[in-house]
């Protein structure tokens, strides 16, 4: 009997997801090139054939203030896909990552019979391992990025893959500078810093502003520099009157998303821990990891970290290969600082870069088989 292709509910909530859905959704079609996929994503999972019934930024919240300003819209929202996926059930539902979201959605659909899988492991291993317990309700399988977190789910009881990290895959071991830089009208011999300021309006609102006056810094102790900006979709009016008012002669230019290849052309970036700081890894780019919230969001998450990394890279190598600077360190002085003290020492420079390519071999899994092949076992279609 032939093998009918599945129907998938997906729920991302901000840009990184819609990055991870959109790889693992290129490999869910080549085991089942005609599935249906519905639920809330974005332009990546939209160009693999996914049906957004609502675009991914309306989740895209960080944080407990900004959750609470968005809260009813929010819950409406689970209400109505719910409501949505429970009259017509899928096959399977996947939520990526957005697990403040997902874990109660995926524990309603799974006691309705619905399989659940969720793809990225909630960081139980940094804080908040109260989650173990959601996991255990919600998800009956979960798709790892990092080859530390199947152990620690197995533990309590929840089936877990190591599926690695689709980035790993889509970005080439040698990255692409000398054709980034063309492309983004740099030149071969231009220095050149990658602002990155995060994709959520509320990390661009506390975020942006040290970074640009970090780069004018920058700029002053050295007046060859060229910047780049990569901006996420719908936060190009949020920044414009911010580069306006901090930095109005800076050499920045200013790119809708291409945040790969400005990563890609750069030689150091300033970015905002997340998603960001594993691609400039695998870009083998030395970095400075920024970090500012609410001052209430960062009192009520600063005790409950387990571990004294916050930045992708650090927490694999369980050390500081990069410097990190968040919430009070997190000044224009300490970021310019830390940012020409890359340019200063090549010797550390090529030394991150070897580590980075360490990390980059072993997050290389070809994810999207893996973990299609593990969604398949997950459905008995294995």
């Amino acid at each position: 009997m032939q093998d009918t292709a599945p129907r998938f509910g997906m729920v991302a909530g901000e840009a990184s997801g819609d990055l991870l859905a959109g790889l693992l959704l290129a490999g869910l079609r080549q085991r089942w090139p005609s599935l249906q996929a519905q639920g809330i994503g974005g332009p990546r999972m939209a160009a693999q054939g996914f049906e957004a019934w609502w675009p991914h930024h309306k989740l895209s919240v960080f944080g407990y203030v900004d959750a609470l300003l968005h809260l009813r819209e929010i819950l409406g929202i689970r209400r109505q896909l719910a409501a949505r996926l429970l009259a017509d059930k899928p096959d399977a539902f996947i939520g990526i990552d957005a697990p403040d979201f997902n874990f109660t959605l995926e524990a309603q659909l799974r006691e309705a019979g619905v399989k659940t899988i969720h793809f990225v492991c909630p960081s139980i291993w940094a804080w908040r391992a109260e989650r173990v317990q959601k996991i255990l309700r919600s998800a009956d399988h979960v798709l790892c990025l990092f080859p530390f977190e199947p152990a620690l789910l197995q533990e309590a009881g929840i089936a877990a893959t190591y599926v690695g990290h689709p980035l790993a895959d889509a970005i080439p071991m040698e990255p692409p500078k000398a054709a980034s830089r063309a492309l983004l009208g740099l030149g071969e011999s231009d220095t050149v810093i990658a602002l990155l300021p995060g994709s959520r309006k509320s990390e661009v609102r506390y975020i942006a502003e040290p970074l640009l006056r970090a780069a004018v810094l920058m700029h002053q102790a050295r007046p060859g520099l060229r910047f780049v900006m990569p901006i996420a979709p719908g936060l190009r009016d949020l920044l414009k009157p911010m580069v306006a008012a901090c930095a109005p002669e800076l050499p920045l230019v200013l790119l809708d998303g291409k945040s790969h290849e400005a990563l890609a052309a750069c030689d150091v970036t300033l970015v905002a821990s997340g998603t960001a700081t594993l691609e400039a890894a695998l870009f083998k780019r030395p970095m400075v990891i920024a970090y500012r919230m609410h001052a209430l969001n960062w009192w009520r998450m600063k005790d409950k970290r387990y571990q004294p990394w916050v930045g992708l890279p650090n927490v694999l190598a369980r050390e500081f290969l990069v410097p990190e600077l968040l919430q009070d360190a997190c000044t224009p002085e300490a970021l310019a600082r830390e940012g020409l003290a890359w340019l200063d020492d090549s010797a550390r420079y090529q030394r991150v870069q070897s580590r980075f390519a360490e990390q980059h071999e072993l997050l290389r899994r070809n994810t999207a088989q893996v973990a299609a092949d593990a969604i398949a076992q997950v459905l008995g279609r294995a």
